[in-house]
């Protein structure tokens, strides 16, 4: 029986970087490396060409910024789940990558069975930030936090309620922060849950970072140490 194999598009302007993901991609069986490019400005038409699963992006490709080949791949459809790959992990680049599109953020300097975890990880729905990054994520969450974003129309008490989901509280520990019901909590949690359209506290976590809705470095410090501290994180 033939195996599907899995795709991929690596986007790096350094030859010998380049030349290493592919012959690391190519050991596995389950992959295949179906084209490789050192411009930004080929990187949509060649994933159009191509058809990836999975695009292996550099943050400093020549030709056009991080933000705008994420934007443009995002805007062409073109299905592929996109990696970005960072000579250093910056809380900016990685909530802004995030924002933007990304499934997951990798350092260059990671071993390679970890590029081969994030990349399978991504593949099977989930969300990705190296796990050999802990460290030092914990060094950068202490710099100046980004400003909030939208709120996507939650009230002060509902966005009270998200940032006690996001740091692992349970409806009882919730109920008895603010002096609610349990049955009112739940309530609240309904309501956030259809005003974000997502459907469980670690999705609703991941939407926190996704859109900054609640202080930027506190709820990624949430997913690195908290409750939600793995490097897999699981889009249901």
């Amino acid at each position: 029986m033939c195996m599907t194999r899995l795709r991929i598009l690596i986007l790096d302007d350094h030859p010998i970087f380049r030349l290493g993901l592919k012959e690391l991609f190519s050991s596995e069986p389950d992959f295949l490396v179906v084209g490789e490019t050192t411009g930004g400005g080929d990187a949509v038409r060649m994933a159009y060409k191509v058809r990836p699963n999975v695009i292996l992006l550099d943050n400093r490709m020549p030709g056009s910024s991080t933000a705008n080949l994420l934007t443009e791949f995002n805007r062409a459809k073109c299905g592929a789940r996109t990696v970005l790959m960072v000579d250093e992990l910056r809380q900016s680049e990685i909530i802004e990558a995030l924002q933007l599109g990304a499934r997951g953020v990798l350092g260059k300097d990671s071993p390679p069975e970890l590029f081969l975890k994030c990349v399978r990880a991504v593949i099977g729905g989930q969300f990705w930030i190296g796990q050999e990054s802990v460290v030092r994520l914990v060094e950068i969450l202490k710099d100046p936090s980004l400003a909030p974003k939208e709120c996507f129309g939650l009230t002060p008490r509902e966005l009270q309620i998200t940032e006690a989901i996001v740091d692992g509280l349970t409806n009882r520990d919730i109920a008895l922060q603010f002096s609610l019901s349990q049955q009112t909590v739940k309530n609240h949690i309904n309501k956030i849950f259809d005003k974000v359209g997502v459907s469980s506290r670690l999705e609703l976590a991941m939407f926190v970072v996704h859109h900054d809705i609640l202080n930027g470095s506190y709820a990624l410090s949430r997913l690195v140490n908290g409750p939600y501290a793995f490097s897999r994180l699981r889009a249901s």
